[in-house]
């Protein structure tokens, strides 16, 4: 078949001139935008002889093989009448990626129920405010080891206050930021949510009226305590100012909406969060604090084993998103870690186990296609983003990704064991040296070759099927 020839039965398998929205090559794929993806014969272009493969991504990736790619494409444009765009895109890459975000909406799907969609509503809450989150931490964690070697030589220096002063607010004002936001999440106003927010202050201000008096609470006949619950209590208030807000307006007025409906609000949720709200927010953020010293400090290393070895079975089902405000507590430097957090360097270990098993998979695996997906999804997941490696590769086959756990399980007993800590997050892999407690960035490294070795272990040994891959992946 000439290229002319198979250019034109492309075409007609795609839904013809008009279905065409773009045209580009690269070095083995033509790709393909198009006005409608249904029109397009996807069994019968895979039969074609010359068409290596079909990939459906954001385009329609016909593999055609270097050189026939060229030729193949410049008929094909001429045939529509385009100028044929040229892209070096990573074929392998591309194509991981493709399949992770696939599998990944599948997984989803599969694991949408309430519990996920709660914990969703709460990611979504704390997710605009991590880069503030981590800038905060970084300077707190910065400024501490100034203080410390120089003997708070620059305390007197307006500059160095400045920057401090960052560190200091984002914790202090936190409160206000994550009520506002959990308020808004659940169609609420966002200033209103902001004033429930108020009395998870923990700022020692003497004119505070609530702090400033010796008043003991009803039903508990206890002394109101200042900011008590932190920022689960935050949580709460701006979710249930929510709901009140839209109850009351359901039924107010016109008239009188836009004077009564907040007023009635605040002043309802601000009496409901001090008596009920705020002892629950504490008694939650108690318990958290119990069950991280019991698996940190009660169960040593063998704790670390379990959080690093289970953590990416939370994130394949979405429970992952329940410690998001968790990180954000042991980050903040008034609580009892003293913004040292303990737990994510862990979790890290977690990609690192990941990775030990690709590296598995790619050197004992005969499937070149395979192989060629593997490597081009490794180099990612060493920086930190494991999701091509996870979702494309080690997930669907299933009994690697439990090998890579449990070898991710060893990098979590040395983390233990070496006490790593981090002084923010928003990064792994590689990339949690940035945020290391000062001077203990080579027991991360070294936990992180111990999770790569367990990984690479245990899978080369226990995780790899030929059969399965060849069904999942097959060369043709």
């Amino acid at each position: 078949m000439s290229d002319q020839e198979l250019a034109k039965k492309i075409l007609s398998l795609v839904g013809g001139k008009k279905n065409i929205k773009n045209v580009a090559s690269c070095m083995t794929r033509l790709r393909l935008s198009l006005n409608d993806v249904s029109l397009a014969n996807i069994d019968e272009l895979k039969k074609l002889d010359g068409v290596l493969g079909v990939v459906q991504a954001d385009t329609l990736q016909i593999v055609l093989g270097p050189g026939k790619v060229t030729k193949v494409a410049e008929q094909f444009a001429k045939l529509v009448q385009q100028k044929l765009s040229q892209t070096q895109a990573d074929d392998a890459l591309d194509e991981v990626k493709a399949q992770a975000a696939k599998n990944k909406a599948e997984n989803k799907k599969k694991h949408d129920k309430p519990l996920q969609r709660g914990l969703q509503h709460v990611a979504n809450v704390f997710i605009p405010l991590l880069p503030g989150i981590i800038a905060a931490g970084l300077i707190n964690g910065i400024c501490n080891v100034i203080d410390f070697q120089t003997g708070s030589a620059f305390a007197n220096d307006w500059w160095y206050a400045t920057i401090k002063t960052i560190g200091w607010g984002m914790f202090a004002f936190l409160p206000l930021l994550v009520a506002m936001n959990a308020a808004a999440e659940f169609k609420g106003s966002r200033v209103l949510g902001a004033i429930g927010g108020i009395y998870c202050l923990n700022l020692g201000i003497t004119t505070f009226p609530l702090a400033s008096l010796a008043l003991n609470m009803p039903f508990t006949n206890s002394p109101y305590v200042a900011g008590v619950g932190g920022i689960l209590t935050a949580l709460l208030i701006g979710f249930f100012i929510a709901f009140v807000e839209k109850w009351v307006r359901s039924w107010m007025p016109d008239m009188l909406d836009t004077f009564l409906s907040p007023l009635i609000t605040v002043i309802f949720c601000g009496l409901i969060a001090v008596v009920f709200l705020q002892p629950v927010g504490s008694w939650l953020t108690n318990i958290i604090y119990v069950v991280m010293d019991f698996f940190y400090n009660k169960l040593s290393w063998f704790g670390g084993y379990i959080l690093s070895s289970t953590f990416l079975g939370l994130v394949s089902v979405g429970l992952h998103q329940a410690l998001t405000p968790i990180h954000i507590m042991l980050n903040d430097p008034t609580g009892p870690t003293k913004g040292i957090n303990y737990l994510l360097p862990i979790l890290m270990m977690a990609g690192g186990g990941q990775v030990g098993a690709g590296l598995a998979l790619f050197f004992k695996s005969k499937n070149k296609r395979f192989k060629k997906l593997v490597m081009s999804s490794i180099p990612v997941a060493v920086l930190g983003v494991g999701e091509p490696l996870m979702y494309a590769v080690t997930l669907p086959l299933g009994r690697t990704f439990v090998t890579a756990c449990l070898g991710a399980g060893f990098g979590g007993v040395a983390a233990s064991l070496f006490h790593l800590g981090t002084v923010s997050q928003g990064v792994s892999g590689l990339f949690g040296l940035l945020i290391m407690q000062p001077g203990q960035q080579l027991q991360f490294l070294i936990a992180l070759l111990i999770a790569y070795l367990g990984g690479f272990i245990i899978t080369w040994f226990f995780g790899v099927d030929e059969g399965r891959i060849d069904e999942l992946f097959p060369e043709k």
